[in-house]
């Protein structure tokens, strides 16, 4: 499957919680899909990483993967997130990995992988995303 338009992703990005969380997207591909997002202003009381965050980055790159999956003129959105916070972040950079375990006709399923500046997992995600294709 082709990769996403640059286009099509930069209008997905406007205004909305990613960009207000600065998130980057670095690839777009149904299959695989990769992102980042600052520590710094995503973090809960205490100066951490905040779980949430993981969950908002983990359900945009599952759904701009599930998205370039559809293609122009499709819909793709979040139907089920799981999120498992594995340690703690302090500053840096959250990256954050989308691989496709299924794409089928209605839903798709992905894990995502999100990671620090270290390498270290900080969490571990499966979200399915129905998959609503254009009308031929």
């Amino acid at each position: 499957m082709a990769c996403m338009d640059p286009t099509d992703l930069a209008a997905l990005m406007t205004g909305g919680l990613d960009e207000r969380m600065g998130m980057e997207v670095l690839e777009v591909s149904p299959e695989r899909t990769r992102g980042r997002m600052p520590v710094a202003g995503n973090t809960q009381p205490f100066g951490l990483w905040h779980g949430g965050a993981s969950c908002v980055m983990a359900e945009s790159l599952a759904s701009i993967a599930a998205a370039s999956a559809v293609g122009r003129g499709g819909q793709a959105f979040g139907v089920d997130l799981n999120a498992t916070h594995h340690a703690p972040v302090r500053s840096g950079w959250v990256t954050g990995e989308a691989r496709a375990i299924r794409i089928g006709g209605t839903l798709g399923t992905w894990e995502v992988v999100l990671t620090d500046d270290a390498g270290e997992r900080v969490c571990t995600a499966r979200v399915t995303c129905a998959l609503k294709r254009p009308k031929p």
